[in-house]
């Protein structure tokens, strides 16, 4: 393996450390889900062919879904899409009335990610690569500029918001020329979804619209229609952590949430989206739980509903829209520790911490303190061990045999999926968080709440 640079050496192991996936090097430390990989790659080249995907990655708490994610979003960075991601959590859904959903494109647009700026903020570059390639067809036709900008962006207007969208990237334009960046600003503003006001952005734009909660899914669409206007293949959005969703206290909010779940499903599914994809992270729970998951919602659960030939067969359906992540086999769990290993000797085999027999060792230990879970969830399990490198490294005249026997290892496990406090409904600051003018007290379906399992 080529040797690791230490910038990334440093990113992984703090990740690591913290439980968190990495944003760099997941090529240093990926190992298994190879089918799974496969058919998410099929999907990234549909959305590069003017096609959609929509999937939902199903995993137990801890098992790997939000690096899964994060691999995904790095092969498609790869592939010449742009990416945007975001997690999901009381401040920010997909369906809201007093902000929460506008959050959520906020920091979507915050994350906006190329290959030339995979950590994200890459907003201004995407339009001013946009810009440039204009301006080459411009001269090289002998026309003007803001005219062929224009042009090229008359298929947005066909879209929800699409004149204004244009007429933004027209003005940036403008600013641009005129090396004005106060109105610079005020157009990526807007493209962030950070304006509040339409009178302030028809003051500064000359527009009528903005980025507002009943319209989030609009704007990522007209997103998506100009990146690849911009010379990219297409746009991936990610949104993690969709079980908050799920936790909503009110049936109303989840179901008003479910319903923009539903309606980008249809769009992918019929066509009616082009080059773009979405990917959601969810635990079981979330999809199949017949009163509180997409199970609830009968339109979703008839759409999302599994192949009985694939169960009959005993087989996964790697084309099916909900894509449950597979346990990784004990013998993956220790190429994952050789990986990380390697990570820790900079990718020099003569800098190895650790033997091999202490890695056999330690998988032996997590298979007798937490049975077969270290490997089904194996976050605890990989912060165990980033833990006894680090203290190795640091001290290596401590003999690993006597670490290992004393490392405590806990079973992985969300407990706000199974502990709800009736405060979390009637308390004022969090009411205001969920849906305040959604009337969560009178709508809550959720008889259940009052009890602690």
């Amino acid at each position: 393996m080529a040797n690791i640079r230490p910038r990334e050496r440093s990113a992984i192991i703090q990740s690591l450390r913290a439980g968190v996936t990495p944003r760099i090097g997941l090529e240093y430390i990926q190992v298994g889900r190879v089918n799974e990989v496969k058919a998410l790659i099929k999907d990234l080249d549909n959305i590069a062919d003017k096609g959609s995907a929509f999937r939902i990655i199903i995993g137990d708490f801890g098992a790997g879904k939000s690096f899964f994610l994060q691999l995904i979003r790095y092969i498609a960075l790869e592939k010449g899409l742009v990416v945007v991601n975001a997690d999901l959590s009381p401040d920010r859904r997909l369906f809201a009335s007093t902000g929460q959903s506008r959050n959520l494109y906020k920091e979507l647009a915050r994350n906006l990610s190329t290959r030339a700026h995979p950590e994200g903020n890459a907003m201004v570059p995407l339009v001013e690569k946009f810009i440039t390639e204009q301006r080459r067809i411009a001269d090289e036709q002998g026309r003007d500029v803001e005219q062929v900008i224009k042009e090229k962006l008359n298929s947005l207007s066909e879209l929800v918001d699409g004149y204004d969208f244009a007429q933004v990237i027209a003005t940036y334009w403008k600013a641009y020329n005129e090396n004005n960046d106060d109105l610079k600003n005020n157009a990526i503003r807007y493209l962030r979804g950070e304006y509040t006001s339409k009178a302030d952005a028809r003051r500064d734009l000359g527009v009528r619209a903005i980025v507002e909660d009943h319209n989030v899914y609009d704007h990522i669409k007209l997103l998506s229609r100009f990146v690849t206007q911009a010379g990219y293949k297409g746009l991936l959005v990610n949104l993690d952590e969709v079980v908050n969703l799920y936790k909503l206290p009110s049936q109303r909010a989840r179901n008003s949430n479910y319903e923009q779940v539903l309606r980008i499903l249809n769009d992918c599914f019929q066509g009616s989206a082009q080059s773009i994809g979405f990917l959601f992270g969810g635990t079981p729970e979330f999809l199949m739980d017949q009163r509180k998951g997409l199970y609830s919602y009968e339109a979703l659960h008839s759409r999302l509903a599994e192949n009985t030939f694939a169960q009959i067969a005993n087989v996964v359906d790697y084309n099916s829209p909900i894509l449950i992540l597979q346990n990784l086999s004990p013998e993956e769990i220790y190429v994952l520790l050789c990986n990380i290993r390697n990570v820790f000797a900079n990718g020099k085999k003569e800098n190895y911490i650790l033997p091999d027999e202490a890695l056999t060792a330690f998988l032996e230990h997590c298979s007798k303190n937490i049975g077969d879970a270290y490997f089904r969830t194996p976050r605890n399990t990989i912060k165990a061990f980033v833990d006894l490198l680090s203290i190795l490294e640091q001290n290596p005249e401590l003999n690993w045999k006597t670490l290992i026997g004393n490392i405590s290892i806990e079973s992985e496990s969300d407990t706000s999926l199974v502990s709800i406090s009736t405060e979390t409904e009637e308390s004022p600051s969090n009411e205001k968080n969920t849906e305040a003018t959604e009337s969560d007290s009178e709508d809550d379906d959720d008889e259940l709440t009052s009890f602690t399992l």
